[in-house]
C-alpha cells in the first residue's frame, strides 16, 4: 500500500495541534496568509537561537490575551514585554475582578444618558466591557499605596511593573482572585521576573492614582517610581547584552502608539546617539494593527519606512497583518505554542 503523505497547503506539508493546522489550511491568502507567515516567521526566529519582545497597545488586557499570553511567557516564548501602563494594570484589575466585569454587546447604540448611566455605577467601559472602579482599580490603589509608601519611607525606588510585582508575588492579594491564576499574563511574568518597560505609564488610571497620592502627601518623593527616561536607558543597555549578530532580539507589536514606538526607537539611539554601531537591528518585526496606511502616522506606516530610520535592515523580516489583534494575536501565539 503507498504511503501517505501528509496533507499539504500552498505554504507546504502541516504542523503543530489542531489550531496550528487549522489555520495553515485555511488561511491562504491575503491577511490570512500574512498571519502564517508571520506565526511562522517568529518560530523560525526563535529556533534562529533569537529572543523575542512582545509590545501590548490597544486594550489587549481587557481583551483577556493573557489566556495565550501567559502561557507564552511560561513557555519562554517572549523574553521581554513593552506595554502601556493601561495593559500593565487591566490584566491584574481582571484578575481580581473579573466577577463582576459587565460586556456590553450593544456598545454601538448605547447613547449619551446610557454611558452617564454607567458613570453613576462606576462601570468605566473599554468598547464592550465595563471595569468596576470599586472592586477592580480602587482594590489595586489599596495594593499599591501599600508598596508605594514602603518603598518612598525607605528611600528606595522601582519601575512601574517591579511595584506590580511585589504586590502580586506577596500572596496578600490571593483571596482576591477571580480567574484562574495561569491566565494572568502579568502573574506569570511575576514569577519568571520578566523585564517589562512601560512608557508613558503616568496616564493610566494607577498613574493617576500615583499623583494623586503625591499631591495628598501621602508619596513624599515623586521620584519613589521610576519611568520614563529611566526605562529608555535601561532598555538601551538590555539591548546591547541581548542582541547579538547570532542571537537577535525581534518585535512583535500589537497595535500602535507609544507601546511600539518607544521601544523600536532604542536601536537607532544606540547606533547614533550612543556610537554603538556593533549593536545589530531587530532581527524581526512583525505589527498587528488596522490602522492603514496614511501620511505621518506610526501605526500605519509600512514597515519597510523604519529602514530609513536605521530601525530594520533590508534584510530584516518583516511582516504586518492589518486585522483585529484581539483575532490575530491568539492565533499566531497558538502557532507558536504547537497548539
Amino acid at each position: 500500500m503507498a504511503k501517505k503523505s501528509a496533507p499539504k497547503t500552498s505554504g507546504g506539508p502541516l504542523s503543530g495541534g489542531p489550531v496550528s493546522r487549522f489555520i495553515q489550511h485555511h488561511y491562504r491568502h491575503f491577511n490570512a496568509a500574512s498571519l502564517v507567515d508571520a506565526a511562522k516567521g517568529y518560530v523560525a526566529h526563535l529556533d534562529a537561537g533569537g529572543k523575542m519582545m512582545i509590545t501590548l497597545g490597544g486594550a489587549m488586557s481587557t481583551a483577556e490575551l493573557g489566556l495565550s499570553l501567559a502561557e507564552m511567557i511560561r513557555q519562554d516564548k517572549v523574553h521581554l514585554i513593552t506595554c502601556t501602563g493601561a495593559n500593565l494594570e487591566e490584566d491584574v484589575f481582571n484578575l481580581v475582578a473579573h466577577d463582576y466585569y459587565e460586556r456590553v454587546p450593544g456598545y454601538r447604540s448605547l447613547t449619551a444618558q446610557d454611558e452617564q448611566a454607567l458613570l453613576e455605577r462606576h462601570m468605566n467601559r473599554v468598547t464592550d466591557t465595563c471595569i468596576p472602579e470599586g472592586e477592580a482599580m480602587r482594590r489595586m490603589e489599596k495594593a499599591m499605596l501599600e508598596v508605594w509608601t514602603d518603598a518612598d519611607q525607605k528611600g528606595e525606588r522601582y519601575f512601574p511593573h517591579e511595584f506590580f510585582y511585589k504586590v502580586l508575588l506577596s500572596g496578600k492579594y490571593e483571596k482576591y482572585y477571580q480567574i484562574d491564576p495561569k491566565n494572568s499574563w502579568m502573574l506569570a511574568a511575576a514569577k519568571k521576573n520578566l523585564p517589562i518597560v512601560v512608557p508613558g505609564w503616568e496616564d493610566a488610571t494607577l498613574g493617576n492614582m500615583y499623583a494623586a497620592a503625591v499631591m495628598r502627601g501621602e508619596v513624599k518623593n515623586v521620584h519613589t517610581v521610576r519611568t520614563g527616561i529611566e526605562y529608555m536607558t535601561w532598555l538601551a543597555e538590555f539591548y546591547t547584552r541581548t542582541a547579538t549578530k547570532k542571537s537577535t532580539l525581534g518585535m512583535f507589536q500589537i497595535a500602535g502608539g507609544i507601546s511600539g514606538d518607544f521601544p523600536i526607537c532604542v536601536v537607532p539611539m544606540l547606533h547614533q546617539d550612543l556610537g554603538r554601531t556593533n549593536v545589530p537591528l531587530w532581527g524581526y518585526f512583525c505589527q498587528i494593527s488596522d490602522s492603514t496606511t496614511s501620511y505621518g502616522s506610526y501605526s500605519g506606516a509600512v514597515p519597510n519606512e523604519k529602514i530609513t530610520w536605521g530601525k530594520l535592515g533590508i534584510k530584516t523580516p518583516k511582516f504586518i497583518i492589518e486585522s483585529d489583534a484581539t483575532i490575530v494575536a491568539p492565533l499566531i501565539f497558538a502557532h507558536v505554542l504547537g497548539w
